[in-house]
Parts: structure tokens; sequence; C-alpha cells
């Protein structure tokens, strides 16, 4: 078999990360006088590389992280040095998922909460979970969405099932008037069973008047704070932080 027709079978065979390195393989094992087994050791480490490299983006690609770069190594904990580090780095370990807890990632705008959520979305995914991020007025006009149009039912079944769901800025936009009900439906599919991250820069006292349902609520908290872990993030606002220092003109002169 010639090297063209060897390549061509390995790419019948779905085996692209040992065709695409093949012919340089081949010249380092004839130059090193590598041992058949040596090399096809190393060939089969490249195709494992490969399909890893391929999940792992094919799994940031179907959580659809609003920032999709965002990670603990470049987010500024010297801005905010009362932030629980050490929380935040257990969390990336993924042994919250492990044990079916949970996250609430509390503080004002601006204060790195989304940042962060995202980041051990991203080190859970590379540890073989999948994830799923929604900003939560999205994530609330989804399920309203699907209620009309009949696949309720079927996106909630999905939800509740992935290892991680990441809900994000709770407060910020103007809900659906069934938010609540359907926000405590989805937390109780996952109770027990799944974990969720919950990012909002409202107090959780405040999300009754929020929600436009105190009771509803109350249930809601009392499953998502059961087995959670609370990040309190700020006081101070990253975006305050790097805006231009603006100043009123004097127009007295």
């Amino acid at each position: 078999m010639t090297l063209v027709e060897l390549d061509r079978a390995l790419r019948k065979l779905r085996l692209s990360g040992m065709a695409d390195v093949l012919e340089t393989r081949l010249r380092h094992a004839q130059a090193e006088r590598l041992p058949p087994l040596d090399l096809m050791a190393t060939l089969v480490s490249d195709e494992l590389r490969r399909r890893e490299d391929r999940l792992l983006a094919r799994r940031l690609k179907l959580a659809s992280f609003r920032d999709p770069d965002r990670s603990l190594e470049n987010f500024d904990f010297d801005f905010n040095k009362k932030m629980n580090r050490a929380l935040l780095f257990d969390l990336a370990t993924a042994r919250f998922i492990q044990q079916r807890e949970d996250a609430l990632f509390l503080g004002p705008p601006g204060t790195g909460k989304s940042h962060l959520a995202q980041a051990i979305g991203r080190a859970v995914i590379q540890q073989g979970y999948r994830v799923t991020y929604r900003e939560a007025h999205t994530l609330l006009e989804e399920i309203a969405e699907a209620a009309v149009d009949g696949t309720r039912k079927a996106l909630l079944a999905d939800l509740a099932t992935v290892p991680l769901l990441i809900i994000d800025d709770l407060g910020m936009r103007k809900l659906p008037h069934t938010a609540a009900e359907d926000l405590l439906e989805l937390i109780m599919r996952r109770y027990e069973r799944a974990s969720t991250i919950l990012t909002s820069n409202r107090p959780v006292d405040d999300w009754g008047k929020l929600l436009g349902d105190t009771a509803t609520v109350t249930a809601l908290l009392d499953r998502l704070l059961h087995h959670a872990h609370v990040l309190k993030c700020g006081p101070k606002s990253w975006r305050t932080k790097v805006q231009p220092d603006l100043r009123t003109e004097d127009t007295s002169k």
C-alpha cells in the first residue's frame, strides 16, 4: 500500500487525526529508527488528541456561551480582592456536578458574575461534561414560546438532563408573566439530579417582586439553595473602572 493509498484508507476509516500527521510521523520514525510499536502508539495518540479537541470544540459550540473566551485565567481577581477565589477554583474541578450541587453568583452589574459563570462552564466542558448557557430572559422566552408551539415538554426534558445549566443575568430584563412558574418547574426537575449556576444582580429577597409570585419564588429558592454554593461578587464594577473619566464641560468661561 502506498502512502497515498494509506492516507485514503485512514480517512475512509475516519482516522483523520492519523492521516493528517502520517507522513511527518513516518519521516520522524525513519530518522530516529523508532520501533513499529512506538510509531503506532504515537499515531494512536495523535488520533485520540484530535478527537478530544473536536469533542471539546463541539461541546463549546453547543453550550452557546455569550462570551466563549471567558476563563478563570483571564479574570482579574485583584480588582475585587474579597472574591472567594478558593470556591471558584473548586467549582472548576466539577466536583459540584458529581455531587449534583448548585451555585448562585450574586452582586451588582459589572462585577464579573457572567464572566465567572462562563469560565466555570468552560472548565466543566474540558472535564467531559455537557453545558448549556442561557441568559435568563432568553431561556424563559424560549420556554414560553415552546408552550405555544407544543414543544414545551420536550424542551424542559432536554434542559432537565444537561449536567450543568447556566442561567445568567436574572433581573436584567423584563420577563414573561409565566417566568416564576417556568423557572420553578425547571429547578424542580433538576433538583438533586443535575447542577445549575444562576447569576443575578438582585438579592434573593427581591426575587418575589422581580418574578411577581412570592410563594413560587420561595419554593424555588428552597430547592436552589438547599445544596448551593453562594458567591458574592463585588462591590466594585469592572465596567466603571475601564470607562474613560467623563467630566462635564465648564461652559461658564
